[in-house]
């Protein structure tokens, strides 16, 4: 992973919005690229649930070490746990959006089963996920991280400094910018699912687990009914392992690595799409394909990238092409690379340094502007010293 470098052009400067087709970028990516093989996507399935078996053992032996040596093992646990189980959280979102199989019959049972198991309603949570790919970065019709602008806030008396000015001078303190960015990764995931916590404006408050809510047609009734029943069955099994093993033992187990695949789902999304870099666009200048460009690359390290199968360094192809299983996406992101050339976004910055800068800079966006780019409200260091 790289070091985080001092952001010092202007991303805004006559920046003009890509003027691709989606044709021209599916042209560009080979065929077999688009080629779904269930027996391989089940190879990655079958793989993941070896690596949370296989950690389960070792954990049930930490009481045999030395005590010096168990809360060590156990962060560790918890950790590669987390990490595992959000790879397979992946696996069953590349069956939401088709890409797991032809059939739809497996995308569907074989994604209800992996996320069930991981107290994410697969159908209900499927159909707002939709939503986002087709609207990303719209400010009007996106489901997830819509920014929120300056008016929303009650900013309007305060300064409007463009977000990839980094030399400037915040009025709270970094321990508030860190407790802030802790809330969001651990809760921001069930928040949002609960109330739609940092969806869009018309269905805010809105329940993931409502039959009825505004989020869904009413043909979806039935299907947001199933996904509830295989939350129900979830949390059924894990009341038993409490209840026969006790509830300590099932968050160790189950718990803990459960808030680890939920910092890194609000950790990924976050970071795809909000950076001082990348622009929102309203109605009257967003299209699909540029809303899908609108996405950031980002390396984590090779063991993360490959446990997480590469959805946060080829999400840029993702967003292009959905149905695509993650196995082609690599490939296909080399011939993305030299189609969009500086329309490809892209950053090797450790991707926990970037998720405290960019919360902390990207904050909101002007209330008007065909193209928005995210403001904060520090004085820049720049100003200052022109004062003095």
């Amino acid at each position: 992973m790289g070091v985080k470098q001092q952001q010092i052009v202007d991303p805004e400067k006559d920046f003009e919005p890509p003027n691709f087709t989606i044709k021209e970028l599916r042209d560009c990516v080979p065929k077999h690229c688009f080629e779904r093989n269930t027996l391989r996507s089940f190879s990655y399935v079958l793989y993941d649930l070896c690596g949370v078996a296989v950690l389960a053992f070792a954990a049930t032996h930490i009481s045999m070490l030395p005590v010096a040596l168990r809360v060590p093992a156990w962060i560790l646990y918890w950790i590669c746990q987390g990490v595992v189980c959000t790879g397979i959280w992946v696996i069953a979102h590349e069956c939401g959006h088709g890409a797991f199989s032809d059939s739809r019959t497996v995308n569907n049972v074989t994604g209800w089963v992996l996320h069930s198991a991981l107290l994410v309603p697969y159908y209900s949570w499927k159909y707002t996920h939709s939503q986002h790919h087709k609207g990303t970065n719209s400010m009007t019709r996106d489901e997830v991280f819509v920014p929120r602008t300056k008016s929303y806030r009650g900013l309007q008396s305060k300064p409007s400094t463009p977000a990839w000015i980094t030399e400037s001078i915040f009025e709270e303190t970094p321990v508030y910018h860190l407790f802030k960015v802790v809330l969001q990764s651990l809760f921001g995931w069930p928040m949002y699912l609960i109330r739609n916590a940092s969806g869009p404006k018309y269905a805010r408050g809105a329940s993931h687990f409502n039959p009825n809510a505004v989020l869904f047609k009413p043909e979806n009734f039935w299907q947001i009914v199933i996904s509830d029943v295989g939350l129900l069955l979830a949390a059924s099994v894990i009341a038993y392992f409490s209840f026969m093993y006790s509830a300590a033992t099932v968050a160790f187990y189950y718990g803990v690595p459960y808030l680890i695949v939920n910092f890194f789902l609000v950790t990924i999304t976050f970071l795809q799409h909000t950076d001082a870099t990348v622009p929102h666009y309203s109605d009257d200048t967003w299209n699909f394909v540029r809303g899908a460009l609108c996405t950031v690359d980002r390396d984590y390290g090779w063991i993360l990238n490959v446990c997480l199968h590469h959805i946060n360094d080829t999400h840029v192809a993702h967003h292009v092409f959905s149905q695509m299983p993650h196995y082609h996406a690599q490939e296909a992101t080399e011939h993305l690379k030299k189609k969009l050339g500086k329309y490809y976004y892209y950053d090797s910055t450790n991707f926990l340094y970037a998720l405290y800068h960019n919360y902390k800079y990207c904050q909101f966006v002007e209330d008007s502007g065909s193209i928005l780019f995210y403001r904060n409200t520090s004085t820049p260091v720049a100003a200052i010293n022109k004062e003095l």
